[in-house]
């Protein structure tokens, strides 16, 4: 989605024309709901000549579909034992994210300043939980770690800044 009608805001602040209001009621056209059922919201900039035309060495796809397929061997073998059919952490309910997603005193905190500050909903808690786990599951970690949660709660927040 675009930021505003014209769609040049956040790429080309000087060249939007569009107004506070215009821009607010665009916005408006997807509801709180709906947005809030979305796991991952995230912004993608156009790229940059120099980032295309670099040289530098980047990871390669097969790199990446490695580390996800780690990541769904854990998550596999983490539901086997379960009682209920589930097979990513995706599919979790509200139970076994509690069960899974177990969080420290400094996670815990985290987690609790960005539900307070960025008014979060109760289906964002979760939300927020399952993909830090699935985060921690891509680093090979077997516990979510305050790094992992804030990308989650970033991932999250995004949309807070452009939609509210």
């Amino acid at each position: 989605m675009k930021l505003c009608p014209c769609g040049t805001q956040y790429k080309h602040k000087n060249l939007c024309r569009c107004s506070t209001t215009q821009i607010a009621r665009y916005r408006s056209k997807i509801s709180g709901p709906l947005l809030d059922r979305i796991d991952i919201h995230i912004e993608v900039p156009a790229a940059r000549y120099q980032e295309l035309s670099s040289n530098l060495p980047a990871e390669t796809s097969a790199q990446i579909k490695e580390r996800v397929d780690k990541a769904r061997a854990i998550q596999r073998e983490r539901f086997k034992t379960g009682s209920e059919p589930i097979f990513y952490n995706a599919q979790m309910n509200h139970k076994q994210v509690r069960k899974y997603c177990t969080l420290g005193k400094e996670e815990s905190e985290l987690l609790k300043m960005a539900m307070t500050e960025l008014n979060f909903s109760a289906r964002a808690y979760d939300k927020i939980l399952k993909v830090s786990r699935t985060i921690a599951d891509l680093s090979e970690s077997e516990y979510i770690k305050a790094e992992h949660l804030s990308e989650a709660i970033q991932y999250r927040s995004l949309d807070r800044q452009f939609f509210v």
